[in-house]
């Protein structure tokens, strides 16, 4: 088979965009077993209350739910499992730093094929109050009017 070339989206979190303000991105490689990499491919991922922690100078992520692949029997791993990523050893003690900060919280944002490699994309992120919220709700709204007065004057 040959080797796949681009990104391929399989999957993005769209709430973590809603409650927090994107500071930073970071790309991460995965460790995930081959049945998780089936599933993948199959799209079968929920990212909704992922989070990243660092323990012992290495990177998890939690909370990611995989399902299991379907044909995958007895090599199905436990779907919420803690996956490692992979990322330098500089960049992890770098992200811990800025992590040990009140507010800040590593994200994932979405996970994607690059290359045919499994990839995580990470964010430094700092809450939303709820009025932050508010105000980003308010503003979608207006430029939806506006693009929707465009269409009707054409």
């Amino acid at each position: 088979m040959p080797k796949q070339t681009g990104i391929k989206q399989i999957a993005a979190n769209r709430k973590a965009f809603h409650d927090y303000f994107v500071l930073e991105r970071f790309e991460a490689g995965i460790e995930l077993a081959g049945t998780e990499v089936k599933s993948l491919r199959a799209g079968t991922v929920n990212m909704k209350d992922s989070y990243c922690t660092v323990k012992n100078g290495e990177i998890f992520i939690r909370s990611l739910h995989i399902s299991p692949y379907e044909k995958g029997n007895i090599f199905n791993k436990d779907p919420v499992r803690p996956r490692r990523l992979l990322m330098h050893k500089r960049e992890i003690i770098k992200l811990n730093a800025r992590i040990m900060q009140d507010g800040v919280a590593l994200i994932p944002l979405s996970m994607y094929f690059k290359d045919s490699r499994a990839k995580v994309e990470l964010g430094l992120c700092k809450g939303k109050k709820l009025y932050d919220k508010r105000n980003d709700d308010a503003k979608r709204e207006a430029i939806r009017d506006i693009e929707r007065t465009m269409k009707e004057r054409n």
